[in-house]
């Protein structure tokens, strides 16, 4: 007996080590959740910080080429040519982090399958794929030609108003659900248009300017909702695949439209020699990173923080106009560029946003109601004590 009490723990100790291991599994699973939390938040900070100089350092970096190389059209086709990097910048990181390598040749066909059982096909192309190349052009050719009429501070803070249209054409076309704090945002971004008119007395080069960029951003949100309600949603593979299809589409389709401006004089230049290669491959490379790193930057951190890049980069156009150009921030613009960055933000809610809130005032009520009671209690426990010490003593 002695011998089995000595091998065999008893009961409570038994539990009290059970205990023990169920403690230390729980401490190592909040470790490791902090440390993967903590490591996207990392990345989420590199991934803005990308994001934000590559889009506001790709904008002031075409109003300088504008004032060299006046040709926004063709600046447009030479950096959508550069797309065709997606895959092959893609297939090299499945090459170095996937385990089960493959071919180009497999990995294409693989990644054929998301435009349908046939893959992609003569006809697959035209339905869908070169409508998306007509909107990506129109939505940089847009953008671009916005950036010779108005200030690029201007032209950031409005593309930003395509989340709010993407919002409204998704809940028109797609059905999704309804929700007041995003009408609130779209409201908002209808209002920073307006007041960002009005901030330029309604000049003709201001108005045209931005109404450049308004249908830049319209053709962005309808590029966005149509991908979804016709493609859906793709993998990573799928994605870089369908981008390096529309520098296919353009180098077949659209190359004969920057010819013919070239020789009808809309976009001209005497040679090639003045032609600033340095800045139009500079533009091409910082646009193909903030595209790369909105597309796959999802992969190492949360989507919201990729957006903030977008947002943040208006201060820093705003900084860079206000020593290089003639800029004067009124308080009507300084209004609507808070109004439009306040509606970009609404539109970061999640959708279920309110059932957080909800949850948290309501925790924070029990709290409250559990502090009143225990408070109450010991004051109250407190003067009984007091008594009972005093009683002897008086009979005493």
């Amino acid at each position: 007996g002695d011998e089995h009490s000595r091998e065999s723990p008893a009961p409570a100790e038994a539990q009290m080590q059970a205990r023990v291991e169920g403690g230390a599994r729980v401490n190592r699973c909040c470790w490791k959740c902090s440390v993967t939390q903590l490591k996207k938040i990392f990345w989420g900070v590199a991934v803005v910080l990308g994001v934000c100089s590559s889009w506001s350092g790709s904008t002031q970096l075409a109003k300088l080429t504008f004032k060299k190389f006046d040709a926004p059209f063709t600046l447009t086709w030479f950096a959508t040519n550069w797309n065709f990097l997606f895959f092959p910048l893609y297939y090299l990181g499945h090459v170095f982090k996937s385990a089960e390598k493959q071919s180009p040749k497999q990995r294409y066909r693989e990644c054929c399958r998301f435009f349908g059982e046939n893959g992609l096909t003569l006809k697959v192309f035209f339905t869908k794929a070169a409508p998306f190349g007509v909107l990506w052009t129109l939505t940089n050719y847009l953008y671009l030609h916005a950036i010779k009429k108005i200030n690029t501070t201007d032209v950031s803070v409005l593309f930003c108003c395509n989340k709010a249209f993407v919002f409204l054409l998704s809940w028109i076309v797609l059905r999704d659900r309804f929700m007041g704090v995003r009408i609130v945002a779209a409201i908002f971004a209808i209002a920073g248009i307006v007041m960002m008119t009005y901030a330029d007395g309604f000049h003709s080069h201001s108005v045209i300017g931005i109404a450049l960029v308004v249908g830049s951003a319209s053709m962005s949100a309808l590029y966005k909702v149509l991908f979804k309600l016709l493609l859906g949603s793709a993998k990573f593979g799928e994605a870089a695949l369908f981008l390096s299809m529309l520098a296919v589409f353009n180098v077949l389709f659209v190359t004969c439209i920057p010819v013919i401006l070239y020789f009808t004089k809309v976009e001209y230049w005497s040679s090639f020699d003045i032609v600033p290669w340095g800045n139009l491959c500079g533009f091409s490379i910082l646009l193909l990173t903030f595209n790369i790193l909105l597309n796959f930057g999802i992969a190492i951190t949360y989507p919201t923080l990729i957006s903030l890049g977008i947002v943040l980069s208006v201060p820093v156009n705003a900084v860079v106009d206000h020593y290089t150009s003639e800029i004067v921030f009124n308080s009507v613009r300084v209004i609507a560029i808070i109004i439009i960055g306040l509606g970009f933000l609404l539109l970061l809610l999640p959708e279920e946003w309110d059932v957080w809130v909800i949850k948290l005032l309501t925790r924070l009520k029990v709290r409250k109601k559990e502090e009143i009671p225990e408070g109450n209690g010991d004051i109250a426990s407190g003067l009984p004590n007091k008594s009972r010490r005093t009683r002897p003593s008086m009979s005493s």
